[in-house]
């Protein structure tokens, strides 16, 4: 018994630390990011809130997914991309070096639309 416990709790480990790896987003959709945009579906409309946003120059954007499926911020020009955000995490923060209207979409379904718009 006490052999099959060990292992249990070796296995628990094991995945927990497999776990720990790089990711490009965070559990629990939070972020402390200065700027925070909810990926949103309401009755099966699916967008960005808000789907306009201002950030100043060197300040940090991120996303949240409170949808149930993956979706992405996508710059149209690439300027940023904040890949896969699956339900319930939040993108990387991303830092804004530059001053601009940046309009974004969703890489997967691309009629969600935003934009950003970085002031000095």
């Amino acid at each position: 018994m006490r052999r099959l416990l060990e292992s249990f709790v070796a296995g628990i480990v094991l995945v927990l630390l497999a776990g720990c790896g790089s990711s490009s987003t965070t559990t629990g959709a939070t972020s402390t990011a200065n700027v925070v945009i909810t990926i949103v579906s309401e009755n099966g409309a699916m967008s960005f809130s808000p789907a306009s946003a201002t950030a100043k120059v060197g300040q940090t954007v991120a996303w949240t997914n409170s949808d149930t499926i993956t979706h992405t911020a996508t710059e149209d020009n690439g300027t940023f991309d904040t890949g896969g955000v699956n339900p319930g995490t939040a993108s990387a923060p991303i830092a804004m070096p530059k001053a601009g209207t940046f309009p974004y979409h969703c890489s997967i379904h691309p009629t969600m639309t935003g934009t950003l718009t970085i002031t000095q």
